[in-house]
């Protein structure tokens, strides 16, 4: 926008102007463009009781939706399993991608917000990594979030939270989160 009133998030503005750079010096690349960057997060709530109602995936949805700041998608099942009583199609859980303002305005509430609200907290495990450059971790309590108003949640649910990044390897990885200010825990607690 020509009035300036583009907003650009925090954590994009730091990437941009200190993190990048020291991510090139750190690991030598000969382009700034080969430094690893945040591709999407992805958040999800899986309902396991969504079996007896269906009116929960609705609710978790919708919390989901306030976190997020945007709207989810309801993942259904893909195949019947009679041992869970699960038919196919039926409504599980809710999901929602996140990429480029949305993502980095995420990430900040995560770290700066969300996780020092989490009890006895000591830290998220460094070796969550896939292999290929992203970070999976999961939250017990979504009411962590300041967007959830404690007095209106029916039930307490855990979310996964799938931080997807450009960069090969997890050491890569690791260390732009580090960067990002994700606070691990030390190998051996």
């Amino acid at each position: 926008m020509a009035d300036g009133s583009h907003y650009i998030p925090r954590l994009k503005t730091l990437y941009d102007t200190e993190i990048r750079a020291k991510m090139q010096e750190e690991f030598k690349y000969k382009n700034s463009m080969q430094v690893p960057q945040l591709e999407k997060i992805v958040l999800n709530i899986g309902v396991g009781d969504a079996v007896q109602d269906t009116k929960r995936v609705k609710k978790a949805a919708e919390e989901l939706a306030l976190i997020a700041g945007q709207q989810p998608v309801i993942t259904r099942a893909k195949n019947s399993i009679a041992g869970f009583k699960v038919r196919e199609g039926m409504p599980l859980g809710t999901k929602v991608t996140l990429r480029r303002a949305r993502m980095y305005d995420f990430l900040d509430r995560l770290i700066t917000v969300a996780m020092p609200r989490i009890r006895d907290f000591r830290g998220v495990k460094v070796n969550s990594f896939d292999g290929r450059g992203n970070y999976a971790l999961g939250l017990k309590e979504h009411i962590i979030f300041p967007e959830i108003d404690y007095d209106k949640v029916d039930q307490v649910r855990g979310m996964d939270v799938i931080i997807c990044t450009t960069a090969k390897n997890d050491d890569e990885a690791r260390a732009l989160l580090k960067h990002f200010n994700m606070p691990f825990t030390q190998p051996g607690q």
